[in-house]
């Protein structure tokens, strides 16, 4: 099984949509998904993704199904000098380095940091949902790994966020996702391709074989968009 997974385009976050770059880096992402062997299309629910989608989608006659749990990973923690409420996945690096537990798979969840908040329901149900759609085309969560009485060929496409997928990702590998989060970063409309690995009949693992692949936009002339990539100071 293969699952694709496409960051939205260029987003105007004020109104959940797509700015006119966004707009054009869709039109030019949905050739290169038009090209592809998809079984089925699933899609987070905010505007910048299904906006991104539907230039696929009408292109090839198809309709993607709406997954709450594909929204950007809502969870939030409390910031520790303002006391405000914050995202989990945007940390400077002069804190969270500090936290030794954050960068365990096992433990990461247990930093006081990520437990001010709501991290660990959020991510339960976002992996869950992973879990409960994969267990549909016969790959069944066991430990660490999957399961499956005869694995397939399938392609799935999610249309979804940098945060969630890294949230996904990390479940799925097994990595604290604070390090993902952190030390990785995949451009609006980039092409992230996990595949299933069964060299033990039964025995199931995903390996990424393309992180944030843009070449596409490389293609068609389109210089990639930087948005929730923050360079260095000047």
């Amino acid at each position: 099984m293969k699952l694709v997974f496409v960051r939205h385009g260029d987003p105007d976050y004020v109104h959940d949509a797509l700015t006119p770059k966004g707009k054009v880096e869709a039109e030019i992402l949905s050739g290169r998904i038009a090209k592809m062997r998809v079984r089925d299309f699933y899609c987070s629910p905010l505007g910048r993704a299904q906006e991104t989608a539907a230039y696929s989608l009408k292109k090839i006659g198809r309709e993607a199904a709406m997954c709450d749990w594909l929204r950007e990973f809502p969870g939030y923690i409390i910031d520790e000098q303002t006391g405000n409420r914050r995202i989990p996945w945007d940390l400077m690096p002069g804190d969270w380095t500090k936290k030794p537990r954050l960068y365990e798979k096992e433990r990461w969840l247990e930093e006081p940091l990520m437990q001010t908040g709501d991290v660990k329901e959020v991510y339960a149900r976002v992996c869950d949902g992973m879990d409960g759609l994969l267990a549909r085309y016969g790959y069944v969560r066991d430990g660490g790994m999957y399961r499956t009485q005869g694995g397939n060929e399938d392609t799935l496409v999610f249309f979804c966020h940098l945060g969630v997928t890294f949230a996904i990702m990390s479940h799925l590998i097994g990595l604290s996702p604070v390090m993902l989060w952190q030390g990785f970063f995949v451009a609006p409309t980039s092409v992230t391709t996990l595949v299933t690995e069964e060299r033990i009949p039964g025995e199931v693992f995903f390996r990424c074989t393309g992180l944030g692949d843009i070449s596409h936009l490389y293609e068609a002339g389109e210089e990639a968009s930087k948005s929730g990539f923050f360079e260095e100071m000047r």
